[in-house]
């Protein structure tokens, strides 16, 4: 599957962590393409407010969520707008919950649930919906949950809300060794496309389990280990979604244009008679207590430049100093107004790129500044700027346009987000989830505005300290006969 959440790794399925790059589009979304007149109005109008201080202009999604006797939420948001609906539900499960020998299984029965259940058919998913003219379908997992989704013409909401209803009840009707088989080659290719044979993939690995002990469910990718897949039995997927595919482990979001009382009738109608359950209960692990700096370096035969990244564990989605050290990574390498862009891409010009980011899950967060060198830069000397300015802005604070550009900036990604119907969906549940209301929007944009320049620089001198730090160096692969 493709698309999903913004993250570390470049999108979905495969994020180990829910990442923000700098300059953050909450939650964990890029901004749709179409920029209509209103969105512009809406944006001019945010950032008036955020200069303000006020939040009276801030959106605000009418919503009304309740719970089914068999403890399945319900979130439901009309919008006359457009005649689409979006049905997303979210499984509060993800690779954070996976144990070790088993990585993986979470993005696997993503795919699973793809393949079939018992009324709809084999392989059937994918045609139904787009027989009833829907383009929009997908499915996402990264550490915290899985997500399915479609975006469907409003006439047929009822389709989509029982194919949701056949996979949550149905999927082990229909669920034989051959198509597992046939899924866990499709992952295994997957990894193979994504990480195993494309620039900088090893170095991805290299970072988590340096950062993460063994037995950490953050150690290991979101993807998964090869040896882990093949190793899973049909008994194995079975015990999975017993766990966790379970109505009181789900939410169920509906967005768009339906009538409230219908589409209530419809939800009960599909999935009121599914049994009571019990939602699964998960054990919060911290980051390691005890944790020195650390130095790796490899060859990638598929890098044509050297890249450093640099490392620390960070707060988890949410918690205290998240929204500071995302201000300090956009800070620190926004394109073209950040610290270190500036310094090593435009005036030194040792650096082909510099990213950094405030990456936040469930247990705790992981902040990266990442630098692609230019053919020939002197290392050292890029090192040496890298941690004088982590450095720097732990001892002096940022200045007061640095701070307002992200507020801004986050303030117009909160409304370009919400223009399109599945990216709303998916904010209700993202709160819904990390902080359990979906009615987060304006408490979230406060974390940005109220924060102040001593907040930021307090968060990076608690996080960024120099003795903490990973780096992972990866050194193009020299050809025999040939030049680094």
């Amino acid at each position: 599957m493709t698309g999903g959440a913004k993250t570390l790794e470049g999108g979905h399925a495969l994020c180990n962590v829910p990442a923000r790059a700098c300059g953050r589009t909450p939650p964990r979304l890029r901004f749709p393409a179409m920029k209509t007149l209103r969105t512009i109005a809406l944006v001019a109008t945010l950032a008036a407010a955020a200069r303000a201080g006020a939040d009276a202009s801030d959106p605000k999604i009418e919503f009304e969520k309740y719970t089914l006797p068999n403890g399945l939420e319900v979130i439901l948001a009309p919008d006359q707008s457009v005649p689409l609906v979006a049905v997303n539900i979210w499984y509060h499960v993800g690779s954070g919950d996976e144990v070790p020998g088993r990585t993986g299984f979470a993005h696997l029965f993503e795919h699973m649930m793809f393949q079939g259940s018992k009324n709809v058919g084999m392989d059937n998913h994918f045609k139904v919906l787009r027989t009833i003219g829907s383009e929009n379908i997908n499915g996402t997992t990264n550490t915290d949950r899985t997500n399915y989704y479609e975006v469907v013409p409003s006439n047929q909401i009822e389709t989509a809300i029982w194919l949701e209803s056949d996979r949550m009840s149905h999927l082990l009707d229909v669920l034989d060794k051959k198509e597992l088989d046939n899924q866990i080659d499709v992952v295994r290719n997957e990894r193979r496309q994504r990480y195993d044979n494309v620039p900088y993939g090893k170095a991805l690995f290299a970072l988590f389990a340096a950062l993460y002990p063994e037995g950490h469910p953050y150690r290991y990718l979101t993807i998964g280990k090869h040896e882990d897949l093949t190793s899973a039995s049909v008994d194995d997927v079975k015990a999975f979604y017993r766990t966790w595919y379970v109505p009181a482990n789900a939410t169920l979001a509906i967005v768009g244009d339906f009538d409230v009382p219908a589409t209530k009738k419809l939800v009960e109608k599909w999935f009121a008679s599914f049994p009571t359950s019990k939602k699964p209960s998960v054990v919060m692990i911290p980051p390691p207590a005890a944790f020195n700096s650390q130095d790796v370096t490899l060859s990638d035969d598929f890098a044509k430049l050297r890249r450093i990244t640099f490392a620390w564990h960070s707060p988890a989605s949410y918690k205290d100093g998240d929204a500071e050290l995302d201000i300090a990574a956009n800070a620190l390498a926004a394109e073209g107004t950040g610290r270190l862009y500036k310094t090593l891409v435009y005036d030194k010009q040792l650096a082909q790129s510099v990213t950094a980011s405030q990456n936040g899950a469930t247990f705790s967060g992981s902040f990266t500044i990442s630098v692609t060198l230019r053919s020939g830069a002197d290392l050292e000397a890029v090192k040496k700027l890298v941690v004088e300015e982590v450095a720097r802005i732990s001892h002096e604070s940022l200045g007061d346009k640095e701070i307002k550009r992200v507020v801004t900036g986050n303030e117009a990604a909160v409304i370009y987000r919400l223009e399109n119907l599945n990216n709303r969906a998916n904010t209700l549940q993202e709160y819904n989830q990390f902080l359990g209301d979906p009615a987060k929007i304006t408490w979230d944009l406060d974390r940005y505005r109220n924060t102040t320049a001593d907040k930021i620089r307090a968060a990076v001198g608690r996080y960024l300290a120099p003795d903490r730090v990973v780096t992972i160096l990866t050194n193009p692969t020299v050809a025999a006969g040939g030049a680094k």
